[in-house]
């Protein structure tokens, strides 16, 4: 539609800035010359931009593309010339005005040129986008397929650890686990949840762990946000590897143990922040896959909050402290 409003606009402006009495003319140039002169310059245009220029514009073929080139502008002369001789005799009697007849084809071939070099380019960076979208999305998927067996292979351990007890929470636990299960299976495929049901799974995963430490653990956390606040959305299971460390790698057996989580968000900045009790092991005892969801929490920040979010982690005096800040806005 761009080209058709332009080509229409060129075409017809003599008609458009010129009047009856002048012949429609442009300075000394006739306006139905100059009309037809655009229709000439229209397959300089294309016919370079379309044809000569990404057909035969390579190695194999730059020598035909150069005749070709020529041609086709010394054609458009003779085409030129012709109208001038049998329609418009007069406008030949003018030097100046023969300068203004046949430069444009010239400047309508070179137009062209960076006008496929343009098109060229904007095609270039859009399959190069494509192409990392298409990288991005298969990186996710399997970043998400990663994150689910390992989050259950932990919950199977904890109920494992009820069972061994045979503790009457069991049943209780097993529907929490339905629950978590149900957002991982229709939430964490798609592209991105509410931060409310983010912190639904958080309480149905801490509850859990309640269920199976009770209070041989002190647990304080906070989830308190407004409805628009609730509204927000985020990459389903980005929050919970980093509970899930906590509970994992923070209960002691020799000291007391204590987990904190605290969620809030200010002006469309989300601070996640998880403390814990921490006793460092030896790396050779550490298990293989024991930083298999830091690992990929990490991964999908940097591949969906690139420039919105920090990560601050250490653990000093035996406490593991994790903030994460993400940008909604």
């Amino acid at each position: 539609m761009l080209h058709v409003f332009i080509w229409s606009l060129l075409l017809l402006l003599p008609f458009l800035v010129s009047s009856t009495e002048k012949d429609y003319r442009i300075g000394d140039i006739p306006g139905f010359f100059f009309a037809l002169g655009g229709l000439i310059h229209a397959v300089i245009f294309y016919g370079n931009a379309f044809f000569l220029y990404p057909v035969f514009l390579n190695k194999r073929f730059w020598w035909l593309y150069i005749l070709l080139s020529v041609l086709l502008i010394v054609g458009s002369f003779q085409v030129k010339f012709y109208l001038l001789v049998n329609w418009f005799p007069p406008v030949l009697a003018n030097d100046t005005t023969i300068k203004f007849v046949f430069g444009p084809s010239v400047a309508f071939f070179i137009i062209s040129i960076v006008y496929r070099k343009v098109i060229d380019q904007i095609r270039v960076e859009e399959a190069l986008k494509e192409r990392r979208t298409t990288q991005l999305e298969t990186e996710l998927k399997f970043l998400r397929s990663q994150i689910n067996p390992h989050f259950l292979f932990n919950i199977l351990t904890n109920l494992v650890s009820l069972a061994r007890k045979k503790s009457d929470k069991l049943e209780e636990s097993l529907l929490l686990l339905s629950d978590l299960m149900r957002y991982s299976v229709y939430e964490a495929p798609g592209k991105n949840t509410t931060l409310q049901k983010e912190i639904e799974y958080l309480n149905s995963y801490i509850q859990l762990q309640k269920l199976r430490f009770g209070k041989e653990v002190k647990m304080d956390y906070s989830f308190n946000l407004s409805e628009e606040e609730n509204a927000y959305t985020i990459e389903p299971m980005l929050l919970i590897p980093f509970v899930e460390n906590a509970f994992k790698h923070g209960i002691g057996y020799n000291k007391p143990s204590w987990i904190d989580i605290r969620l809030s968000v200010n002006e469309g900045k989300m601070t996640f922040a998880v403390s814990n009790s921490f006793e460092p092991t030896p790396a050779a005892d550490k298990e293989e896959n024991s930083n298999i969801g830091i690992s990929n929490v990490k991964s999908r920040l940097n591949l969906l909050y690139k420039d919105k979010h920090t990560l601050l982690i250490n653990d000093q005096n035996n406490t593991f402290h994790i903030i994460l800040t993400l940008l909604f806005r």
